[in-house]
């Protein structure tokens, strides 16, 4: 028989503080979340303790929207865990299951719920605590992925839309209180609200249960971001007058062509905005695509009670025993969306695919380079937007993917990054919205271009090498200095045809960077047996190998190297 586990101790992992702005915490060994049936009128939190008051929270839409429900369901799981663990430490692993497939099906429209709760799954064998860690983990990455869902949106409707303040309609609430903090669509304006370019946005009220009104416009006003209410039925005249310049809403399931489903009342306001030629653009992440699901026609969509229509707010407004007809979203076909924006991609439904196999020689490649970006900035190797590393796509013949231009490395993923053309540094097939290639990509492209076999290039900032950088010797290689460096074990890491020693060139840092790849593939072409390494005074290093893992670790050596050799000075 399961005992109570104690829950009401605090957890013995450490808890980070909850994002600021959020909708949703843990907290003394509950879940806590805003009530947003009181709102706005009363800003009100509700303890969770079990999974039924979980499940309850999410199908009375205490908690709602793609993104919070599933982070709710995650926590649902955690309390499910401590709720089945035993004195001894042993988790009853069957209960817990149990538990999690009613979690999974309190709302089935949104994809989001039932794969955050199974993402927590595995982690049962290693107990309570582990699956704590992961709901926490989950909420931080969802504020990650807000964040540049919010920012990607926004630079695109900026792109399309350069001049003047922007007014903004939007249906359904996707900000803060959807997710885990700042939201998707609503998060995209408030994004373009603090580079300056709100006039106003434009706020169905939503119907029945006015989640427009009460959130969204709750939202803004907390925000000081200037709104107007309309009805639902409004909308399509005010896009016929010309008072919106762009439609953004966000999404609970969006099929592998791009249907969508949303907030009931999204489908028709896709219809008038392409009536009227208005950008209709939908921001959710990656979490809310369902690739089982070839197309919209698939998905299961939930119909609610009747008292949502006849008795709002608890007031009889039909006669008694009308019939109503009352779903909670509509499928919006991809040809009525002008682009689809996660916190990977941007997706023009309209336009022409590519082929799977184009898609794949592109997306892994992609991953692996956002994952070892990440890594070196974790390193404190890119800090900020700066540094950069490229791999050459294989069977493309001249082409590599570089990270963008001016992204945090922290928070770059594989949308993030540019297809480029090594003979004439440019990017391949440009598309609106996409970022622009590194600044350097000109002397990965002298790398890529003159050295045979070099599969990645990175271009970092590691202290050490950069202050061994300052210590150059000059003369011989016209306007190149040299690093001399002997002896030292580390020097086998770098793939030397002899590893006893190596002068590592220092080229001056000069503007425009053409001017030193012109210098870097001169010095590549008179020395075929230089090292995978090249250093920029004052700057930073730039390495080469086969692939990103092996430039990675030359990387590392070189930093070492020169950590030992800046010790070696001082002795």
């Amino acid at each position: 028989m399961t005992t109570h586990a104690d829950h009401h101790r605090r957890p013995t992992v450490d808890v980070p503080p909850p994002p600021p702005a959020t909708s949703l915490r843990w907290a003394e060994g509950a879940l806590e979340v805003i009530d947003q049936r009181e709102l706005p009128h009363r800003l009100s939190w509700l303890r969770l303790r079990t999974v039924d008051e979980v499940i309850a929270a999410i199908r009375s839409l205490a908690v709602r929207g793609a993104p919070a429900i599933g982070l709710a369901g995650a926590f649902g799981v955690v309390l499910s865990a401590r709720r089945h663990t035993r004195a001894d430490g042993r988790t009853d692993e069957a209960a817990v299951r149990a538990d999690a497939d009613r979690l999974a099906a309190a709302r089935p429209t949104a994809v989001n719920l039932a794969r955050a709760v199974s993402r927590m799954l595995p982690h049962l064998s290693h107990g309570p605590d582990a699956v704590l860690l992961a709901a926490l983990a989950a909420v931080e990455e969802d504020v990650a992925v807000n964040r540049r869902c919010a920012r990607r949106a926004a630079d695109l409707v900026e792109e399309m839309l350069p001049i003047g303040g922007l007014r903004i309609l939007t249906h359904c609430n996707t900000g803060r209180l959807a997710t885990a903090a700042v939201g998707t669509a609503l998060g995209a304006v408030l994004e373009l609200a603090g580079r300056g370019r709100i006039a106003e946005v434009l706020v169905d009220e939503t119907r029945p249960l006015f989640q427009g009104s009460r959130l969204t416009a709750w939202e803004l006003e907390e925000a000081g971001v200037p709104y107007r209410l309309l009805p639902d039925s409004a909308a399509a005249s005010a896009l016929a007058g010309g008072l919106a310049d762009c439609v953004l809403v966000g999404a609970d399931r969006i099929a592998a062509n791009g249907d969508t489903a949303n907030k009931i009342g999204t489908y028709g306001l896709a219809l008038a905005a392409a009536r009227h030629d208005v950008p209709f653009l939908v921001v959710a992440p990656e979490s809310s695509w369902d690739h089982t699901l070839p197309d919209g026609s698939g998905i299961e969509v939930e119909e609610r009670g009747a008292d949502e229509v006849t008795s709002p707010g608890g007031r009889r407004v039909a006669p008694a025993g009308a019939r109503v007809f009352n779903p909670a979203f509509d499928v919006t076909p991809h040809r009525f969306v002008t682009a689809l924006v996660s916190e990977e991609r941007l997706v023009r439904p309209g336009a022409p695919a590519p082929a799977p196999h184009e898609r794949e020689a592109v997306t892994r490649p992609a991953r692996e380079l956002a994952s070892h970006t990440r890594a070196l900035y974790a390193r404190g190797w890119l800090p900020g937007t700066s540094g950069n590393l490229s791999v050459r796509l294989p069977g493309s013949g001249d082409e590599i993917l570089i990270t963008g231009s001016g992204v945090d490395k922290g928070t770059l993923s594989a949308a993030d990054t540019v297809v480029v053309d090594t003979l004439t540094g440019r990017a391949v097939r440009p598309t609106p919205g996409a970022p622009r290639p590194s600044a350097e990509t000109a002397i990965h492209t002298a790398v890529h271009r003159g050295v045979p076999g070099v599969g990645a290039v990175v271009h970092a900032h590691p202290p050490y090498a950069t202050a061994a950088s300052l210590t150059a010797v000059h003369g011989g290689e016209r306007g190149v200095g040299r690093l001399p460096i002997r002896d030292l074990e580390l020097l086998k890491g770098l793939g030397l045809t002899d590893p006893r020693g190596t002068e590592l060139p220092v080229f001056a840092n000069r503007e425009p960077v053409e001017l030193i790849a012109r210098e870097v593939a001169e010095h590549l072409a008179r020395t075929p047996d230089a090292p995978p390494a090249l250093l920029i005074a004052g700057h930073g290093v730039t390495v080469w190998g086969r692939d990103a893992e092996q430039a990675r670790n030359r990387l590392e050596c070189v930093e070492s190297l020169c950590h030992l050799l800046l010790s070696l000075i001082r002795i």
